[in-house]
């Protein structure tokens, strides 16, 4: 029988106390009135309570000081006592416990029969009853937006940190950080509510923080007053130094490089006849007629040369052992490269030949220069022998007697080419044989070239849904290994238990970029390669006035 207007039941009359959350909406006039009397003997007593708090009368509310904010609420059965703050839209549900010192943010959800045990008994002495001995209290403290499940319990000292949840039943007994989840006796971390990536790029951006922090002293440890060595038993060399302008691009500011004339010294090291730069302490050694020149002197017109554009100079000569050859010269000097059978040796020359010509373009060859303007054949020709090089089969460029050599050479001859020369392309063939080739790469004894070569294909070549989810397995192994392998005094090693060096350091940094970009969180380290790994075109070509440009 459904009682007259104004009239309830026992039942009935109860449910705002217990269903408190709704206690202004459902409450009879009468109830409303009597809760508004109840807050003002709460506040008479010096207690802060907020616009449309609710106390149940049920509730045993009698702390020391106790501050309830905006349309929070104590449910029926509560427990509360101590030095309580509770923010606004906060409820402390049927028989939870909050004692001691406890304080939380806002909308807070404390479960049924849950227990926030602000406080604990001593019982350090043997010969005292516990109950006797003096109690502690480091408090409690929970962020905003927490939930805490019915029948938890969360000891002294604990922090709980905003958006987190507490699952039912779990006893908490150490800090649980922002945005986890826990569950359990004694409670553990069992996921992060915002997602594995949007935990990851939190750990990129701390890690990148933190490698900023460390860089000016990284490379201050390196500098050996005229130039930079790569590690203590090492001699200075021309790569450490544009390594270490690199590693000031990317992580610290132009100041660490303004006392020291790096880019008047580089360029007074080129040879002004052949364009080449040799080691310090050397001679330029001229290539023999017809071929291209030695390693060392071929790697110099990638990192010099990017280095020098960093500091936004250029080589004052263009590099006339490479780009000095006529369209035929050069195609019969590529064609003589060991590609089927030394693949790394092979890419790592056409990578500095499609870098000299980038420069030569980019500087825009004077006119009484004998340098070819590059689009008269030689950088067609390059592209075409690239091009005319890739196996139907695996997409790979070069060969080599292992896998290994053939991934990196084809990283190379793809990385000074078409990658300088266009936009990134889509290509399958080349992702599948990459990933296969990763998945029995031990990453144990694998170095900084084989994580670049590897990254660096499959961010190049990533096309359907299936390879980019292979890109992404080995882009978060990548990652794992780098932000692991940071030492504080030196940087990243080149190879795992070796020393930091600027090259490690230097080539991982660009690789975790490259790694973090797999997987669309690369805006978390705050930084983007711009010198060898850069990962943008330096040249497009302009269809209109039928010429490359500079980018």
């Amino acid at each position: 029988m459904t009682p007259p207007p104004g009239e309830e039941t026992q039942g009935d009359s109860l449910e705002p106390d217990f269903a408190a959350w709704s206690f202004w909406e459902i409450a009879s006039e009468d109830a409303r009135a009597d809760q508004q009397r109840r807050l003002a003997d709460l506040r008479a007593r010096g207690y802060l309570l907020g616009d449309r708090a609710m106390v149940s009368r049920l509730a045993a509310v009698h702390p020391e000081r106790l501050y309830l904010g905006d349309r929070s609420y104590i449910a029926a059965h509560a427990h509360v006592s101590g030095d309580v703050s509770i923010g606004d839209d906060c409820s402390v549900n049927v028989g939870a416990v909050v004692r001691g010192n406890v304080s939380t943010g806002r909308a807070v959800r404390i479960g049924s029969y849950a227990a926030l045990l602000g406080f604990n008994h001593g019982f350090e002495s043997i010969d005292t009853e516990m109950f006797t001995q003096p109690l502690t209290a480091d408090g409690i403290v929970v962020g905003d937006d927490v939930w805490i499940g019915g029948h938890a319990i969360v000891l002294d000292g604990v922090t709980i940190g905003s958006h987190a949840v507490v699952g039912a039943g779990a006893v908490v007994t150490r800090d649980v950080p922002a945005w986890a989840v826990v569950v359990g006796n004694p409670a553990r971390v069992v996921r992060d509510r915002r997602g594995a990536e949007d935990v990851l790029a939190l750990g990129l951006q701390a890690f990148a923080g933190r490698a900023r922090a460390d860089s000016r002293g990284i490379l201050a440890r390196a500098w050996d007053g005229e130039a930079y060595r790569d590690h203590a038993a090492a001699a200075p060399t021309v790569r450490a130094r544009c390594d270490a302008i690199e590693i000031a691009t990317l992580l610290a500011d132009a100041s660490l490089l303004a006392d020291r004339d790096h880019g008047g010294e580089l360029k007074r090291l080129q040879d002004a006849v052949l364009g080449l730069v040799p080691e310090f302490g050397e001679d330029v050694q001229a290539p023999p007629p017809g071929e291209l020149p030695d390693q060392t002197s071929s790697y110099h017109v990638l990192s010099v040369g990017y280095a020098l554009d960093l500091l936004q100079e250029s080589f004052p000569h263009p590099v006339a052992a490479i780009v000095g050859l006529d369209a035929d010269g050069l195609g019969q000097a590529l064609a003589r490269l060991p590609l089927a059978d030394d693949g790394w040796s092979a890419g790592a020359l056409i990578d500095a030949v499609g870098t000299a010509i980038t420069w030569s373009a980019r500087a825009g060859a004077p006119e009484a220069s004998p340098v070819a303007p590059p689009t008269d054949g030689l950088l067609e020709v390059v592209l075409g022998f690239v091009t005319s090089r890739r196996n139907p089969e695996t997409g790979l460029v070069a060969r080599g007697p292992t896998l290994r050599d053939a991934v990196n050479g084809t990283y190379r001859a793809l990385r000074g080419t078409t990658a300088q020369w266009d936009e990134r392309r889509a290509d399958p063939l080349l992702a599948t044989t990459v990933a296969d080739y990763e998945a029995g790469l031990d990453w144990s004894t694998a170095n900084a070239c084989d994580a670049l070569d590897v990254v660096w294909l499959l961010w190049w070549a990533r096309g359907d849904e299936c390879l980019r989810n292979r890109s992404r397995s080995v882009a978060r192994t990548v990652i794992d290994l780098t932000l692991a392998a940071w030492q504080p005094e030196g940087g990243l090693p080149f190879e795992p238990g070796g020393p930091a060096t600027l090259q490690g350091t230097e080539m991982w940094l660009a690789t975790l970029w490259y790694a973090a970009d797999l997987m669309n969180i690369a805006d978390a380290l705050g930084y983007r390669p711009a010198g060898v790994h850069r990962p943008g075109p330096a040249l497009r070509w302009s269809q209109p006035d039928r010429r490359w440009r500079a980018t």
